[in-house]
């Protein structure tokens, strides 16, 4: 049976795989629209998934500084496949050493406003994942809508359990 950390690295797998997904949709976009609003929207919004992926990695205590503005501005598309690179692979090495016991520790932060917060890290992990699915959908509409590839980044059809029946 698979752990519950073994699980986190295997739904970090699907996560590498709907980047991909997501930065080929970006790409896709045809050139005459990529000076549209909504398509520098939805660069900043994979630069934003970035970002948190980045800061929750240094409040998990995985890096040296944190990393800069939750919503950068006018990133350029051709930027994100490093930023991306450069992300999972710290993600990867963090989830490689990740056990159950350390999934039950509490990380403990405060709020801009002063105020104590306390979760356990699996659900720190849990809300890091939810974040990017939230927002590689909103990237999806905006890429259909400008005349781009769209692509399916859902869990279920990334993972899918074996047929029970022999129809095609």
């Amino acid at each position: 049976m698979k752990t519950l950390s073994d699980r986190f690295r295997h739904w970090y797998d699907h996560e590498r795989d709907s980047n991909a997904k997501t930065l080929s949709m970006l790409e896709s976009v045809p050139v005459e629209q990529r000076t549209r609003p909504e398509f520098q929207r939805a660069v900043d919004l994979m630069s934003h998934m970035i970002t948190a992926r980045r800061m929750w990695l240094y409040r998990l205590g995985q890096g040296s500084q944190p990393p800069g503005e939750w919503w950068a501005q006018s990133i350029a598309v051709g930027d994100l496949p490093g930023m991306v690179s450069m992300v999972e692979e710290a993600w990867t090495r963090y989830l490689g050493g990740l056990n159950d016991d350390d999934l039950a520790r509490e990380l403990e932060r405060a709020g801009t406003d002063g105020s104590r917060w306390r979760w356990p890290v699996e659900y720190i992990l849990t809300q890091v994942s939810g974040h990017a699915w939230y927002h590689r959908g909103q990237i999806v509409v905006l890429v259909g809508a400008l005349g781009g590839k769209t692509m399916s980044t859902d869990l279920i059809f990334w993972d899918r359990p074996a047929r029970l029946d022999s129809t095609p």
